[in-house]
């Protein structure tokens, strides 16, 4: 079968490889906007006692919505794997490089491009460094648990997939925090220091610690046990993200009556980071020798995002009601046709990537 033959039965599997929820993804986001705004507007009082219900600047209802969404994704990683990274160091040096010295950074001057210059007379002017915080979370941490979808999509190593995710999440126990505080300090943006490493425990820490004592306990308990509890498990997460975009609808929803062309500004540097950075790990893994097996999965999670942590942690540290917040709603909205868009290049490029 040609290269050209492949890509067209790679992106033919896509409906296969892809569950209902995660092919209309960007649908429910929208009706999520549309349910969340009416909600708000007509029953006010509700999200506002659900907005008071805090303990130490965490509000409750959404740590248990990101806990529900979080735990599933983490329960996929086999911390096993990272003894794969040697195999594929290639792909992994780019990757690594990829995830955490360059997609923050480029980021961070793409919003204060976009956000903090070119797009500022048409933005609430309270709202500007908002904005740009929640692109920086946004970007600070790479995506665990779409990207195996990706990969698949891809015809990808599920080995090298499998050890750059558990690779990614122990480097994000520990760089998350500091590549945040960096790149707000440089934007000029309040850090709340005590807030951001309380988000860290609270949705990363605990969750993956969490996350793989469960998964051991399941392994131990052999046959199939660890598999019937993810799929048990996907429409809990699935549930919980959607009440989370409600809720936070339910709070913007004025601001977003009264600006409608903010989410389609905020989608823009959110855009051109995916194409950059997907482009940039695709062309080094070329030049680098990696496989396409490699080089297609790599490309997706150096542009793909953690939107369910970044989401969580904009609400910890900034409220339901801020632009951090709906910036990363943003990413949400734009995470599936982009990335299956980057799909659709990688393949319909493999015999030119082949062609060394």
């Amino acid at each position: 079968m040609s290269a050209a033959a492949e890509g067209e039965a790679a992106i033919g599997r896509r409906k296969a490889a892809m569950g209902t929820f995660e092919r209309y993804l960007t649908l429910w986001v929208a009706l999520c906007i549309v349910v969340g705004i009416a909600l708000g507007a007509l029953l006010p009082s509700p999200f506002q006692a659900l907005g008071r219900m805090e303990v130490a600047q965490v509000n409750i209802p959404v740590a248990l919505l990101i806990w529900a969404m979080i735990v599933p994704m983490l329960l996929r990683v086999d911390f096993a794997a990272m003894g794969q990274v040697a195999r594929h160091w290639r792909g992994i040096a780019v990757t690594v490089g990829i995830n955490w010295l360059v997609k923050p950074f480029s980021m961070a001057l793409l919003g204060w491009l976009f956000i903090g210059w070119l797009f500022r007379p048409w933005l609430p002017a309270g709202q500007v460094d908002s904005y740009i915080a929640g692109l920086i979370l946004l970007a600070a941490a790479p995506c665990t648990a779409m990207v195996f979808v990706w990969s698949r999509l891809t015809d990808g190593d599920a080995n090298f997939t499998l050890s750059q995710v558990a690779l990614n999440d122990a480097i994000m126990l520990v760089a998350f925090a500091p590549v945040v505080g960096l790149l707000l300090g440089l934007s000029a943006i309040t850090v709340p220091w005590d807030t951001l490493i309380l988000s860290v425990g609270l949705y990363i820490v605990l969750p993956l610690a969490a996350a793989q004592v469960w998964r051991r306990s399941l392994v131990a308990s052999g046959g199939k046990a660890l598999e019937r509890t993810l799929k048990a498990l996907h429409p809990v997460s699935l549930v919980a993200l959607l009440a989370t975009l409600v809720l936070l609808f339910g709070f913007q929803g004025g601001q977003i009556l009264a600006q409608p062309l903010v989410i389609l500004l905020l989608a823009v540097p959110i855009l051109v980071q995916v194409y950059l950075n997907a482009g940039l790990a695709y062309v080094l893994n070329r030049q680098c020798g990696s496989a396409h097996s490699v080089a297609g999965p790599s490309a997706l999670i150096g542009a793909s995002n953690f939107f369910e942590l970044a989401v969580a942690v904009a609400i910890g540290l900034y409220g339901f009601e801020s632009g951090a917040a709906l910036a990363t709603v943003v990413g949400v909205l734009v995470e599936v046709p982009v990335m299956l868009s980057v799909v659709h290049i990688v393949m319909r490029t493999r015999g030119w990537y082949e062609r060394r």
